[in-house]
């Protein structure tokens, strides 16, 4: 009975955030009303309530669900280029900024934010998780495994470099993706290997 409990609930929240993310990108996250969401879901505005509690828990929860799509993906260009640190990161920053420029959600967050109306915006510059926290984990644990030569300060140096100017550069773009992705990866394997790879 657990197990169907926990089924149903995760059935729940996966329609729920379907449903918001729709609103989000067509309405922006200014306009996202609980109402409209609970409508929209085919719930009650009580489940809602109970279920997330908060607009705020939606919105934590929308970034973690896309957060969580963007590095299954990162992880797959990272895998496929592992012999090499900075082709591994052209091909990693390269895929990330293209998924948010093609990315409904990230769009409508980033059109929003430059009228200066989307506090969405947030997650992915001004709160530490689950952006950074969680991205920044992942690449640590998956340098440390690709790359064990790389040493574990530059290796941390790198990894925050590339996790924060990857943002930077979905937030407020100044080149082609393929163009950021290169400059971005020559950046990161200058840290991580300060005297050049032997």
């Amino acid at each position: 009975m657990t197990r169907f409990r926990e089924s149903v609930r995760s059935l729940l929240r996966e329609q729920v955030l379907d449903a918001a993310y729709r609103l989000v990108a067509a309405d922006g996250w200014g306009g996202l009303r609980m109402a409209a969401v609970a409508r929209a879901a085919g719930v009650a505005r009580q489940t809602l309530y109970n279920e997330f509690g908060s607009k705020e828990a939606i919105g934590n929860a929308l970034v973690q669900r896309e957060l969580e799509g963007f590095l299954v993906g990162i992880q797959r260009e990272l895998d496929a280029h592992r012999d090499d640190l900075e082709a591994a990161a052209a091909a990693g920053v390269g895929y990330t900024l293209q998924q948010a420029v093609d990315n409904p959600l990230v769009k409508s967050v980033l059109v929003a934010a430059r009228g200066g109306e989307d506090d969405l915006l947030a997650y992915l510059t001004t709160r530490p998780e689950p952006v950074f926290g969680t991205a920044m984990a992942m690449l640590d644990a998956y340098a440390t495994e690709a790359w064990p030569d790389v040493e574990e300060e530059s290796r941390g140096l790198a990894v925050e470099t590339i996790v924060r100017l990857t943002v930077s550069h979905i937030v407020q773009p100044v080149a082609f993706p393929e163009e950021s992705a290169r400059r971005i990866a020559a950046i990161t394997a200058r840290i991580a290997y300060p005297g050049g790879r032997a």
